[in-house]
C-alpha cells in the first residue's frame, strides 16, 4: 500500500546522513563521557564539539545549551527554574501553547504563590501585543514571558522580535519554546534577545529523545534532574552521545539547506492550497496556516465545512498520515485546546485536519491526498 507522510509536525524521518553518524558513533564511541581514561575523553570531547557547533547556528557560547532529553524537557526546566531559582513569581503567557509549557505553568501555580496571566490572541492564533504590554505594566514583580515561536497546531508564527523588544522595555525574562522553529528558521540570539529557548532534534530530521535548552550566559540554573554533575550542574545523567551528535549533523544539514528547503516546502503547502480550494467547498484553513507571510512553510491546518468523524481513520486506511491536533494530544477527547480557543463554538465541531510537510514530499504525493479525499469527503 502507498503511504503518504504529511504529519512533519509530530515528528521527521531522520536523514541518512544522522543514521549513519548516529550508528557510526553507537559502534565507535562507547564511552562514558565522564570517564577520565581516552576512550571517555573522546566522547567528551565529541559532546563539547558538537554543543559548540550547535551554539554557533545562533550566535550564543557553548555554555548556554543543555542538552536534554527533549523540547518538553528543556521548557520544564526552564519553567521550574524560573519560579524556584530566579524569583519570578509572574508568569505571562498564552492559552494556545505547548502543553510542556501550560501544564508545567498549571503545575507551578498549583505549588508556589505566583501569578498567571494569559495573554489574548486573535482568531488566527497571533499575540495582541496591546494586551501583551498592558499585562508587563500592570506588575513590578519579577516576570517571565512565554511565548511559542511557532504554533505547532496552526503553524502562527510569533513576532519575536517585537515580544523581545517589550520583554526587555518591561525588564521580563523571555522564554520561547522554539520546538517548531529550531531548524526551519535561523535566528540570531545577538539580535533578538530572548532569554531561554527550548528545541527538540526530531522536529529538523535529527533522532527522537534528544533535545537543548538555550539559558542566557548569566542566569544560574539548578537541576530539576539529580545524580551527577553532567551539563555543568544543569541536568544529571550520562549525556546521549551518539543522539546528541546526531542532532548537531540534521541541525547543520538544515541550516546548510535552508533556502532551497524552504522554496521547495513552500512551493509544495501551496500547490495543497490551491488544489484544497479547487475541490472543496467552503473549506477554511485555520489561524494563519494559508499565509506565507504569517504562518510555517511547514504546516496547514484545514477546516472542512462540517464534522466527518472517521476522516482521520479512513484516511489512515488509505495510507495518508495526518493529525487532527498535536501528536502529544492525540488521546484527548477534548479536542484541540488551540482550536477551541481561537474557533467560534461551531467552527470547533467541524473536521480539522492538520497537514505538515517536509522535503521528502511530492507534488505526486498531493495529488494522491487530493484524489482520496475527493472520495472520502464527496
Amino acid at each position: 500500500m502507498k503511504q503518504v507522510y504529511l504529519d512533519n509536525a509530530a515528528t521527521t524521518p531522520m536523514l541518512p546522513e544522522v543514521i549513519t553518524v548516529v550508528t557510526e558513533v553507537m559502534q565507535t564511541v562507547y564511552g562514558n563521557p565522564s570517564s577520565i581514561h581516552q576512550i571517555g575523553r573522546k566522547a567528551k570531547s565529541l559532546v563539547e564539539t558538537a554543543r559548540k557547533n550547535i551554539a554557533k547556528h545562533f550566535n550564543v557560547t557553548a555554555s548556554e545549551i543543555v542538552f536534554t532529553a527533549g523540547g518538553s524537557e528543556a521548557d520544564n526546566l526552564i519553567l521550574r527554574n524560573a519560579v524556584t531559582n530566579l524569583g519570578v513569581t509572574t508568569i505571562i503567557s498564552s492559552k494556545i501553547e505547548h502543553h510542556a509549557v501550560l501544564h508545567t505553568i498549571e503545575k507551578l501555580e498549583k505549588e508556589f504563590p505566583i501569578h498567571v496571566f494569559w495573554v489574548d490572541v486573535d482568531a488566527t492564533g497571533t499575540i495582541n501585543l496591546e494586551h501583551l504590554e498592558t499585562l508587563l505594566k500592570q506588575t513590578d514583580e519579577k516576570k517571565l514571558v512565554s511565548l511559542m515561536y511557532v504554533n505547532n497546531e496552526i503553524g502562527t508564527v510569533l513576532n519575536i522580535d517585537k515580544i523581545a523588544t517589550l520583554c526587555a522595555k518591561n525588564n521580563a525574562l523571555f522564554h520561547s519554546d522554539a520546538v517548531q522553529a529550531v531548524g526551519h528558521f535561523k535566528f540570531d540570539i545577538q539580535k533578538t534577545a530572548i532569554d531561554f529557548f527550548a528545541a527538540s532534534a526530531h522536529k529538523f530530521h535529527g533522532p527522537k529523545g534528544v533535545g537543548f535548552a538555550y539559558i542566557k550566559k548569566g542566569i544560574g540554573i539548578q537541576p530539576i534532574l539529580y545524580g551527577g554533575e553532567q551539563e555543568r550542574g544543569a541536568r544529571a545523567g550520562t549525556e546521549n552521545v551518539h543522539s546528541i551528535l546526531g542532532m548537531e549533523k540534521a541541525l547543520q544539514i538544515a541550516y546548510t539547506n535552508l533556502n532551497n528547503d524552504v522554496k521547495e516546502i513552500q512551493t509544495l503547502k501551496s500547490y495543497f492550497i490551491q488544489q484544497l480550494k479547487n475541490n472543496f467547498e467552503n473549506i477554511k484553513f485555520n489561524g494563519n496556516s494559508d499565509n506565507t507571510e504569517n504562518s510555517s512553510y511547514i504546516i496547514l491546518n484545514v477546516q472542512f465545512p462540517k464534522e466527518y468523524a472517521m476522516l482521520l481513520f479512513n484516511l489512515d486506511l488509505k495510507g495518508i498520515a495526518v493529525s487532527g491536533g498535536s501528536a502529544c494530544q492525540s488521546g484527548s477527547n477534548k479536542g484541540s485546546h488551540v482550536l477551541n480557543t481561537i474557533l467560534s463554538e461551531k467552527e470547533a465541531k467541524n473536521t480539522s485536519v492538520r497537514f505538515s510537510f517536509s522535503k521528502f514530499n511530492t507534488i505526486e504525493e498531493i495529488d494522491f491526498v487530493i484524489n482520496n479525499l475527493k472520495k472520502l469527503i464527496h
